[in-house]
């Protein structure tokens, strides 16, 4: 219960710090610009609001709905959509109006939001790379490669290959590699090192998704990495006499291949009370030697646990700076690339669509403010790259009549534009319970 409440106070303390971000960008534009502000809303309020005050001409207010937010501004249909605001439309324009400013006003006032989420991300990525760094585990480090599931070996992966290059580039950090595979929506083609030798894989476009669907690759990355089985201690007088020295490696047991071990801690349980013929590396050398298992499943020995460290890279002030524009315009590029997966069919990815419990999910279980503005900047990402989306209800939808305007110097009726508006937002709510349902049977499931 509590973890679910920590979840619950931060996922709502990011999303209202970032609603109140963007909508202040399109109020702030508005008033540069001496556009009526009618009302300043965070989260929508259907019948009734949790508060509201206003002030000069502007009622400020907390709406009970978490689905974002709104500003109201003088002349112009938004997705508030009230029976006020389409009888004002009926009345001729007025000065403090949007209707009435020229369009390149209306096109900076509708994009100020995104703007402004997108400064935001930069920012916070700043001031988190400036205190934290950024930490990563590096491919490079990954010295005995990776296991795979049923759906990496179907691939034509074998435990034990560590991935060299996807599509001729280089791989940096262990979380880009399925990603990094799925991204052209493609077959992909991978160098890995097997066995000493470079072998190149075309990797099919199912079976990259197969991988991705599996979890293996969803953010645990110990359990995917080799842990190998190398004795850093013999403890039992029968295994020393049976030859086994610290330093050597186990790589197979009666033939069966102990990569891991996890696969030898199995095969050793298999042959609990009996006498086994181990394949032991040592200095470049194999050896066989045969061991005796305790009715426990045990040799007589402690492995040397996998030590694999987070490579971070620390930043002084003034670098941070570059590195958070830099770091944002990644994310966003990276974004961008997982929308258009999510409407390919083929990769699948529209299943993995989640809504507020999937976004709470992502939040760590103690509180953690590193964590809390990591999540904070991707989230605000996330709402500007949706925003820009030409859907009506959405800035990008006002844009682009906006836009449509400036180029044709038609401007669409008021009447168009207040059916348009109906129609995203129905197409928004059906988004919303697509995805909120999603996370409803996956609790189920």
């Amino acid at each position: 219960m509590e973890v679910i409440l920590i979840k619950t106070l931060q996922f709502f303390a990011s999303l209202s710090l970032l609603v109140m971000v963007h909508e202040f960008g399109h109020y702030i534009t508005a008033r540069i610009f001496k556009i009526r502000v009618e009302q300043f809303y965070i989260f929508f309020n259907p019948w009734f609001s949790l508060y509201k005050r206003k002030i000069g001409e502007t009622v400020y207010g907390i709406g009970w709905l978490p689905l974002g937010g709104y500003v109201s501004l003088a002349g112009m249909i938004d997705e508030s959509i009230d029976q006020k605001q389409i009888e004002s439309m009926k009345q001729e324009a007025q000065p403090w109006e949007f209707r009435s400013k020229p369009a390149w006003q209306r096109l900076i006032v509708m994009l100020a939001g995104v703007v402004m989420n997108v400064l935001a991300a930069m920012v916070i990525y700043t001031g988190v790379l400036y205190t934290w760094g950024e930490s990563y585990i590096h491919n490079d480090d990954v010295r005995y490669g990776y296991l795979f599931d049923e759906a990496g070996e179907k691939a034509g992966f074998e435990d034990g290959d560590r991935v060299l290059t996807i599509n001729g580039e280089g791989v940096e950090r262990i979380g880009d590699i399925v990603m990094r595979m799925l991204i052209n929506d493609a077959d992909a083609r991978v160098e890995v090192l097997r066995d000493g030798q470079t072998v190149e894989l075309n990797i099919a476009l199912e079976d990259i998704v197969a991988m991705r669907e599996s979890g293996e690759w969803s953010g645990i990355y110990n359990k995917v990495i080799v842990a190998p089985y190398l004795v850093a201690e013999v403890t039992s007088d029968e295994a020393r006499e049976a030859g086994l020295a610290e330093g050597d490696r186990i790589v197979a047991i009666n033939g069966e291949q102990t990569l891991d071990r996890r696969q030898g801690d199995e095969i050793l349980m298999a042959n609990s009370g009996a006498m086994v013929l181990a394949d032991v590396e040592r200095g470049g050398e194999l050896l066989q030697l045969e061991l005796p298992i305790s009715d426990e499943g045990k040799i007589g020995i402690i492995i040397e646990p996998l030590m694999i460290e987070s490579r971070t890279q620390y930043y002084g002030f003034w670098e941070s700076i570059p590195a958070g524009v830099r770091y944002t315009g990644e994310q966003i590029a990276s974004y961008w690339e997982q929308l258009k997966m999510i409407v390919n069919p083929d990769t699948k990815m529209y299943k993995e669509l989640g809504g507020f419990i999937s976004i709470g999910n992502v939040f760590p279980d103690e509180w953690s403010w590193q964590g809390f503005w990591r999540i904070t900047a991707l989230l605000s990402i996330m709402l500007a790259v949706m925003n820009l989306l030409p859907i009506p209800g959405l800035d990008g939808g006002h844009a682009l009549f906006t836009l449509w305007e400036i180029i044709t110097r038609r401007k669409p009726s008021d009447k168009f534009l207040v059916v348009v508006q109906w129609i995203g937002m129905g197409l928004l709510f059906a988004l919303l319970f697509y995805a909120n349902g999603n996370d409803i049977l996956r609790l189920f499931l």
